[in-house]
């Protein structure tokens, strides 16, 4: 990499120099100066000097650190480092060109006079050879920053999903293995049924990683086999209640969103509830949006409303996912009733 960006640097060295000694030669043409003898070697001492000082005006940036940024406090050394260049550029083709005796002798000229035109006319070179290097490596410094955001952005997101997604209850996981110990002996079909759900939800679960949405359905499939298993625990202390729009059943949503809602709503709230008490699932459209609403027996405490993993990972999630197209909110509705509502834009679903 370092070998490639060496050899760019002097093919824009070259090209950029030889560029300007043949705009030198076209405007020589134009204005009938090509019988000038002197013209086409001062043209070379020019270019080649303008080569040399140039480059070493790179090595001299690049040893006192002035490349892109800038500290403020180093633009001062940048300028006299500028202009020192300028300074020996001009004294070096004034020198060359005295010594070598390429001026007309015909124009009665000081030494002096022909170094202060020569600062004049060859500092707009340096000048503007300095502004395409500061402005190619700005440039060049703003696309690795902005590559760098994007795979930066790319991981967070991903390691975000990766550890949403893989968060399954471990105290969930034991209560449903005692449940269905219990069952066993008492009631050995609906054991065999209880792990089978169980078995859905762990294998949803797996699956969740390689997804960043699911159908409706197939969540919604996840929460019953999930309450299924809770009623075992809680048995008449829990009641379950759908209201869903077939319509919606296709509709894409984060996988295992609506089974941490409602685990949250289980664990902060029915759990705490003396006689339990009711979960509803609603899935509608409203104002072109996906609503998903989960209403629960209870009272919203701090936890449950800020520090909640469920309740952060949604909002965490549908930012991810969505933007600012979708919003979460949690809040009390009175009687007893804690209601969590996730909007998500309507996605349009071909078969």
């Amino acid at each position: 990499m370092r070998t490639s960006k060496s050899t760019l640097y002097w093919w824009c060295q070259l090209g950029g120099w030889l560029f300007y000694g043949l705009t030198m030669v076209f405007f020589a043409f134009i204005f009938e100066n090509r019988t000038n003898y002197i013209f086409y070697p001062r043209l070379a001492i020019t270019i080649l000097s303008g080569l040399v000082f140039t480059h070493l005006l790179r090595e001299l940036i690049v040893k006192m650190e002035l490349r892109p940024p800038i500290q403020v406090q180093k633009w001062w050394l940048m300028t006299i480092t500028v202009l020192s260049i300028i300074v020996l550029y001009s004294l070096t083709n004034s020198a060359i060109v005295e010594w070598s005796g390429l001026y007309d002798p015909a124009r009665k000229v000081s030494v002096e006079k022909r170094f202060l035109s020569n600062v004049i006319f060859d500092s707009p070179m340096i000048l503007v050879w300095v502004s395409i290097y500061y402005i190619w490596h700005y440039v060049e410094l703003g696309t690795k920053s902005e590559i760098q955001k994007v795979r930066l952005e790319s991981l967070v997101k991903e390691l975000e999903l990766k550890t949403i997604k893989s968060h399954i209850n471990p105290h969930f996981i034991f209560n449903a293995l005692n449940s269905i110990r219990a069952l066993v002996d008492e009631n050995p079909n609906r054991a065999r049924t209880a792990i089978t759900e169980l078995s859905n939800i762990l294998r949803s679960s797996m699956q969740a990683e390689k997804l960043e949405t699911v159908p409706f359905e197939k969540e919604l499939n996840i929460v019953k086999d999930y309450l299924a298993l809770e009623h075992i625990r809680f048995e008449d202390r829990l009641q379950v209640e759908y209201e869903i729009d077939e319509d919606t059943l296709d509709q894409p949503v984060p996988p295992m969103m609506l089974q941490t809602l409602v685990e949250n709503a289980i664990k902060h709230g029915i759990g705490k509830q003396k006689d339990g008490g009711l979960i509803k699932v609603i899935s509608d459209y409203r104002d072109d949006h996906h609503e998903l609403i989960i209403r629960n027996t209870g009272k919203l405490d701090n936890n449950t409303s800020n520090d909640g993993f469920g309740i952060n990972s949604t909002r965490n999630r549908l930012k991810l996912l969505f933007g600012g197209k979708a919003n979460f909110e949690i809040r009390d509705i009175g009687n007893n009733m804690v209601e969590a509502t996730v909007k998500m834009p309507v996605q349009h679903v071909y078969s």
